[in-house]
């Protein structure tokens, strides 16, 4: 029924250049979109797009969640359709900001000893020495890597930029093991068993948790928080946060603000006015 609105919605966003999950994201949710109203394209209104996310808001769908469905009819609005878009009639969600999980060293060291394959080990290892995303490791191909500058180049990121971060010598000894014991893999780094093509998030997200349990972590911990401890143990090192930023490729300076608020350096040597004699009675 809605053939042509998925072709459009594909032709403006291969036009912008968009990833293909975006693209295959925003014609699912604006199908569920189409459904939920029952009315012809032709017939939208904005007032159709804010009783939608209204509904959806009012489920207790999560921030992140109501902001995607947004996103979609946004672009479908805009681009498509050619609908005049209000950012006042129709909000996003304002998400929570939650601090991130961060493990200590020997919480990280823990559950790389518990992961018993060393694929899983090796990835598992180079999230958090090099202080990558999920996505990004996944993604990785055996030229990424660079013994001579001690280097990964990153180059399947979430904004689209590609970067350097840094190599580990104790990262780098254990994917050399991995790479002669394991098919000594000259495309994509960590090639899935199955396809040979790139491994499935979920899955590496699922190994993790099961390695962090084997490991008696029994927090809710996420793969991600890898790149967080990553972060926060460079800052109680001394990093300027200003490299950390670099070596993430946050654009944006507050995405790595964050981990002022997590880390304990913050805490250490900060005296409390309350114990301090200055201006005060002897």
């Amino acid at each position: 029924m809605y053939k042509d609105i998925f072709e459009s919605i594909r032709n403006e966003a291969e036009k912008r250049n968009l990833r293909e999950r975006t693209i295959q994201l925003y014609c699912s949710d604006v199908s569920y979109f189409l459904r939920w109203i029952g009315k012809n394209v032709s017939d939208l209104t904005l007032e159709d797009a804010e009783s939608f996310l209204t509904a959806k808001r009012l489920e207790g769908r999560s921030p992140e969640t109501h902001n995607h469905y947004r996103s979609a009819i946004k672009f479908l609005y805009k681009k498509v359709l050619k609908i005049v878009w209000d950012d006042d009639t129709v909000p996003a969600m304002k998400r929570e900001r939650n601090l991130p999980a961060v493990l200590s060293r020997d919480e990280i060291n823990a559950i790389i000893d518990a992961t018993p394959n060393l694929k899983h080990k090796a990835i598992i290892a180079t999230m958090y020495s090099s202080g990558l995303r999920v996505s990004e490791v996944v993604h990785l191909h055996y030229d990424d890597i660079s013994r001579t500058n001690m280097t990964i180049h990153v180059r399947e990121t979430k904004g689209r930029i590609d970067r350097y971060t840094i190599l580990s010598q104790k990262n780098l000894d254990l994917l050399t093991e991995y790479w002669f014991k394991c098919g000594r893999p000259k495309d994509i780094l960590f090639p899935s068993s199955w396809s040979g093509g790139y491994l499935d998030i979920a899955s590496v997200n699922q190994f993790f948790k099961k390695s962090a349990k084997l490991a008696g972590i029994n927090r809710h911990v996420s793969s991600h928080a890898c790149r967080h401890s990553f972060a926060s143990h460079l800052f109680e090192s001394g990093t300027d946060i200003k490299y950390i930023q670099s070596l993430l490729g946050h654009v944006d300076p507050r995405s790595t603000d964050v981990y002022l608020h997590v880390s304990n350096k913050t805490l250490l040597g900060i005296r409390s006015p309350f114990d301090n004699p200055e201006g005060g009675e002897s």
